[in-house]
């Protein structure tokens, strides 16, 4: 399976409206601290955006929603992974992405038939507080070496400049969140992205 080489991450369809006219192919919605009705009409609002476009959204977190609206992915860290109902999840069709940060987040990662595999911070990042340090390259290189074909997702403290790094250490697909959405103009640091990773 392949998927487009980058990954924009976004908490608001107001941000699919500026990237998706741009030739975004990929999207996470990763939509934070909202009253769950706020959180269905806002991943209702922005799978309508994305299946119009014709790009791939994923779900982060929020399985359930996920099963109702119809979506393809969803995005599950290790914690979502203790109360997600998997088998709910392939049964409706959908397909995972996991997070993972050391061997035996990989393990498990694995032993659920994923989607792909999302390995970070491979930079130090700011979007959050982790109890991980910087991953590194080498470490990029050692998780493609054991997952063979299954997409590897490089996330944290991604910029254009380090992208060409991540592709060449074995990342298949590279993520950004605040290098887009911090930027003084998003639009043009888009297109950077696009073109970079064409």
């Amino acid at each position: 399976m392949s998927l487009p080489r980058f990954y924009p991450i976004f908490d608001h369809p107001d941000w699919l409206r500026r990237a998706l006219p741009l030739g975004v192919k990929l999207v996470q919605m990763r939509i934070k601290d909202r009253p769950e009705a706020d959180l269905r009409d806002l991943l209702r609002e922005s799978a309508g955006l994305c299946r119009d476009a014709g790009v791939v959204m994923v779900v982060n977190d929020h399985w359930q929603i996920a099963i109702d609206l119809g979506c393809d992915w969803v995005h599950l860290g290790q914690e979502d992974l203790d109360t997600a109902d998997l088998e709910a999840i392939r049964a409706a069709g959908i397909k995972t992405g996991i997070s993972t940060h050391d061997e035996a987040e990989l393990e498990r990662a694995l032993a659920c038939a994923p989607g792909y595999i999302a390995l970070g911070p491979v930079w130090p990042t700011i979007l959050k507080k982790m109890k991980w340090h910087e991953q590194g390259l080498d470490r990029v290189r050692a998780w493609k070496d054991r997952i063979g074909d299954i997409p590897l997702i490089a996330i944290g403290g991604l910029s254009v400049a380090r992208a060409p790094q991540a592709f060449a250490a074995g990342a298949d697909v590279v993520s950004a969140v605040t290098d887009i959405t911090l930027h003084s103009t998003p639009e043009n640091r888009l297109r950077d992205w696009l073109e970079a990773t064409a």
